[in-house]
C-alpha cells in the first residue's frame, strides 16, 4: 500500500552544504534513493571518543556527511557480512532468524523465507531497481532488475588476480595487501561505480532505487599504487593498543581473536598492513566521490535520499584482533549517513544509538509505503528531522550464541556460557576495563542484560550451509 507524500519541499544539494534552502516545490512523485555499502569500512575517518586519531585520506565521503545527517552511533545487527546484510534487507533481526554467522543456510530459513526485501517492496511499489556489486551476502532479493548493469559490476568478490603483490604474508589469500597492476577502469568496485554513474545518467519516469555495493576496503588490499602513495607509510598512524588489553576477557571473549595482529607484529609488516587498509579505504572513497558527483550533476540530484553505511566494523589490531566478527566497539560500530533534501540539516551529527535495522522501516516511511509489521527496526525519520529527537531505544548486536547492547553510554556483551563484559564509554572509549565485576557497576549491568532476549528466546544458529554431499 502506498501512501502519497504531497508537499515535499526540495534541496539543491549545493544549497545543504551550506544548511540553507534555495528553492521548493510541490510533487507527489516518492524520492530516489542512491544505497551506497562498503564493505569492512571501519569508523576511523569519524573518529571521537578518544579512538583512532589518525590521517584517513577519505575526502568524498566526509563531503557526504557535511551535507547530511552522520549517526556517530549507528551499529550492525551482526559484525559478519551475511547475517549483517541479511538483516537490515529483510528487515528480520538475527537473533530471531538464528542466521548470526556467514556460512550459514539461509534458503531454509522459516522466517527470513516470510520476509520481503526492501527493494522487492520498493518495487511491488511502483521503484525501477538496479543493483550492482556486493548488496547481499547470500539472501535472495527475488526481484528482476529495471536498470541494467554492466559486465563485471555484479560479482560479490573480485577473483584473486594474477601476478598478485604477496606484500603480506607470501600467498595469495585474504590476508594480503599490495599495489596491483589491473587498471583501475578495470577493477571491480570501479565497474561497481560505473554502473550507478550510468544509470544517474538514464531518464528515469517513475522513482528508482540505485544500489551500489563497494567489496573494498575488505581484505585483500589491491589497490592501484597511487592509493598507497596518499597514505604514505611514514605518516601512518596505529590504532591505541594496550598491552594485555584481553587479560580481564572471559574465556569466550579472547576466543574471538585471531592471530592475524600478531603474526604482522612478528613479521615487522603492522604498519604496512594499516597502510594497506587505508589505501583500500581511500580507493572505495574515491569511487563513492565518482557516484556522488555523478549525482551533483544529473537531474536527479535535488530529489534523491543519499544513503551510505558499512555492513559493519573492522578491527586493525585493535584488542589485539585483525578483521571482523566481534562484539566490540570497533567490531560493530558502523558508518552511517544520509542526506534527505528538505529533511536533513547539513552537518548535523546524531549520537543516538541506532542499527542497521532501522534501514528498512527508515525507507519505507520516506518512500511513502507502508512498512511491514514484523520490522524489528525504528524509523530514523524523526532522527533525520531533529538529532535530539527522543530515541529510547538501544543498539543490539549478535554473533553465534553471543549479544550485545549498545547505549550512549555502555556496553555490555554477554557470552553464550553467560559470561559479560561491560564497558563505560564516558571513561573508557578504547574498551580496556571490563567493569562486568565491578560491585560499583552491578546495578547498570543488571539493567542492560535485562534488556537483551533471554538465551532461551533466541533462536538457535542455524545448520551451516551444505558445501557437496554429506558435508557441512
Amino acid at each position: 500500500m502506498r501512501t502519497v507524500v504531497y508537499g515535499i519541499i526540495f534541496v539543491s544539494s549545493t544549497m545543504l552544504l551550506n544548511g540553507t534552502a534555495a528553492e521548493t516545490r510541490d510533487s507527489a512523485k516518492p524520492m530516489n534513493i542512491l544505497f551506497l555499502i562498503i564493505d569492512d569500512l571501519n569508523t576511523w575517518l569519524l573518529s571521537r571518543e578518544g579512538r583512532y586519531q589518525g590521517q584517513v585520506v577519505a575526502p568524498n565521503i566526509r563531503k557526504l556527511a557535511a551535507s547530511g545527517v552522520s549517526f556517530t552511533h549507528a551499529y550492525c545487527a551482526s559484525p559478519k557480512c551475511s547475517p549483517s546484510r541479511t538483516s537490515f534487507l529483510s528487515g528480520v533481526a538475527p537473533w530471531k532468524s538464528g542466521h548470526t554467522n556467514n556460512g550459514l543456510n539461509i534458503k531454509n530459513n522459516k522466517l527470513l523465507a516470510q520476509a520481503t526485501a526492501f527493494p522487492k517492496l520498493l518495487q511491488k511499489n511502483g521503484y525501477l531497481i538496479g543493483s550492482a556489486g556486493k548488496v547481499g551476502h547470500g539472501y535472495d532479493f527475488d526481484y528482476q532488475p529495471d536498470i541494467p548493469r554492466g559486465e563485471g559490476a555484479g560479482g560479490r568478490r573480485p577473483p584473486f588476480p594474477p601476478n598478485a603483490p604477496l606484500k603480506g604474508f607470501g600467498k595469495v589469500n585474504e590476508w594480503d595487501w599490495g599495489p596491483i597492476h589491473i587498471p583501475e577502469r578495470e577493477m571491480g568496485d570501479t565497474k561497481v561505480a560505473d554502473f550507478a554513474i550510468d544509470a544517474l545518467q538514464m531518464d528515469h519516469e517513475q522513482p528508482f532505487f540505485i544500489a551500489a555495493g563497494l567489496f573494498c576496503p575488505h581484505m585483500p588490499w589491491y589497490v592501484p599504487q597511487k592509493y598507497f602513495d596518499l597514505n604514505p607509510l611514514e605518516s601512518v598512524d596505529l590504532p591505541a593498543i594496550k598491552v594485555g588489553d584481553s587479560d580481564d576477557l572471559p574465556p569466550p571473549g579472547k576466543s574471538l581473536i585471531q592471530g592475524i595482529y600478531q603474526q604482522t607484529v612478528a613479521e615487522g609488516k603492522y604498519r604496512e598492513g594499516v597502510q594497506g587498509y587505508l589505501a583500500g579505504t581511500s580507493y572505495a572513497d574515491a569511487q563513492m566521490g565518482r557516484i556522488l558527483d555523478a549525482l551533483e550533476r544529473s537531474r536527479y540530484r535535488d530529489d534523491t535520499i543519499v544513503i551510505l553505511f558499512s555492513d559493519h566494523g573492522f578491527h586493525v589490531g585493535e584488542k589485539g584482533h585483525w578483521q571482523k566478527g566481534t562484539l566490540w566497539e570497533d567490531g560493530s560500530n558502523t558508518l552511517l549517513m544520509i542526506r534527505v533534501p528538505g529533511m536533513t540539516e547539513a552537518g548535523t551529527v546524531c549520537e543516538r544509538p541506532v542499527s542497521l535495522l532501522d534501514l528498512y522501516p527508515t525507507i519505507m516511511e520516506l518512500a511513502g509505503i507502508e512498512a511491514p509489521a514484523y520490522l524489528d527496526g525504528h524509523s530514523l525519520v524523526p532522527l533525520l528531522k531533529d538529532v535530539h529527537a527522543p530515541w529510547e531505544y538501544p543498539a543490539f548486536t549478535v554473533y553465534d550464541t553471543h549479544m550485545a547492547v549498545r547505549t550512549r553510554q555502555y556496553r555490555l556483551i554477554r557470552y553464550g556460557d553467560g559470561s559479560m563484559e561491560l564497558y563505560d564509554h564516558a571513561k573508557d572509549g578504547n574498551e580496556w576495563n571490563n567493569l562486568a565485576d565491578d560491585p560499583e557497576y552491578a546495578d547498570i549491568r543488571n539493567r542492560l542484560a535485562a534488556r537483551l532476549p533471554a538465551p532461551e528466546d533466541m533462536a538457535p544458529m542455524a545448520p551451516a550451509k551444505v558445501r557437496g554431499k554429506g558435508k557441512h
